[in-house]
């Protein structure tokens, strides 16, 4: 007769779990704001939409609800070559948070989810310190989450990251796209680099065709090294872009906003564009981060295929009325961003048109 086995010996330690669960708690409750109802222990969490201190109180007339989620792609992979884990949670975060802003929303709470060969305290109390860095940028409770221990399905050092957040917006504030029309000026926002897409290509560039080293300091990099340089965290749009439309909010300056995130400026802008309408870019109005040249002259890669993967510069973009444009740069300047007038909305059939 075999001898008992245990959970523990297939590769699952649930005393692990336990402890985890005590060191990240304090990063969880570091994001509650009044809206939380904090359940030690929690089989959910709980958070009021309203809530009744006159002081705090939201008023809203009519709440819609809009919901995220995404990963942080094969980032992860550079973030466990680094052995470095508390940025990538504030990646985690920006691409939710900015895809919902898009809708003109304003984040709530943000969950998470890590799933990795072994269970280590310490590595995931880095990462959900990560994620609670960026809901705290964001303006959102980190409510929650759950970490998969799976030893036969992760290899080891091997990690990955989910994550799922929910914003309000009033119906009658919903921005669609649908106000953009021809003569429209187009914002672009400041990436801090690739932000969390195109690390195939990156990778492939870097650790297959070229051999460089993560520690490698490049003089083409300012005397950066690789790793601090792919694994510079996602901007998160969330402060500004609010700021911007509760300025505008009886007049609707704002006619779209796209987060540009994989397939790049020329796949993501389209999204919010009328069918009659192109985006007419300026490549030359905006500074490209070096990264990008060095990922570009060390692949080789074409130009219409760095623009096609990567953000190449342009994190975030704002479709506003262009009496109102210097206004809406002056007011993104002032909380912060790099703020570029990158180009006008023309009559089209509703691409992106790439100009020198």
């Amino acid at each position: 007769m075999s001898k008992p086995i245990t959970y523990a010996q297939s590769g699952v330690d649930i005393e692990a779990n336990d402890v985890m669960v005590d060191q990240i708690h304090t990063h969880l409750a570091s994001t509650y704001g009044p809206r939380v109802i904090d359940v030690p222990w929690g089989f959910a969490g709980l958070f009021r939409l309203d809530y009744d201190e006159k002081l705090f109180k939201k008023n809203y007339r009519n709440p819609v609800l809009v919901a995220c989620t995404d990963g942080v792609g094969s980032k992860v992979q550079v973030a466990a070559k680094a052995k470095k884990f508390d940025t990538v949670g504030i990646d985690l975060v920006a691409m939710s948070v900015n895809d919902m802003l898009v809708m003109g929303a304003e984040p709530l709470f943000f969950l998470d989810y890590v799933a990795l060969h072994k269970l280590e305290p310490a590595l995931v109390a880095q990462m959900v310190k990560g994620v609670a860095a960026g809901c705290r940028q964001a303006d959102c409770a980190l409510l929650g989450g759950e970490t998969a221990e799976m030893p036969d399905t992760y290899r080891k050092g091997d990690f990955d990251m989910a994550g799922f957040g929910v914003g309000v917006v009033e119906k009658d504030r919903i921005i669609t796209g649908k106000r953009v029309r021809p003569g429209d000026v187009i914002l672009g926002l400041g990436s801090t680099g690739l932000h969390s897409n195109g690390y195939a290509l990156a990778r492939a560039i870097c650790f297959k065709r070229n051999k460089f080293k993560l520690t490698d300091v490049l003089d083409e990099l300012d005397g950066s090294t690789l790793g601090d340089v792919l694994l510079a965290p996602t901007r998160i749009y969330v402060r500004s872009i609010l700021k911007l439309i509760a300025k505008y909010r009886t007049k609707r300056v704002i006619h779209a906003m796209a987060h540009i995130t994989g397939n790049g400026l020329p796949g993501n802008i389209p999204r919010v564009l009328p069918p009659d309408c192109n985006a007419v870019l300026k490549k030359s109005s905006w500074p490209r981060p070096k990264i990008f040249n060095f990922l570009q002259k060390a692949g080789p890669v074409e130009e219409e295929e760095m623009f096609r993967v990567l953000n190449m510069g342009i994190g975030y973009v704002v479709i506003v009325a262009a009496d109102f444009a210097d206004a809406a740069a002056r007011m993104l300047l002032q909380a912060g961003e790099k703020v570029y007038n990158i180009g006008r909305v023309t009559r089209g059939t509703g691409q992106v048109v790439l100009k020198e």
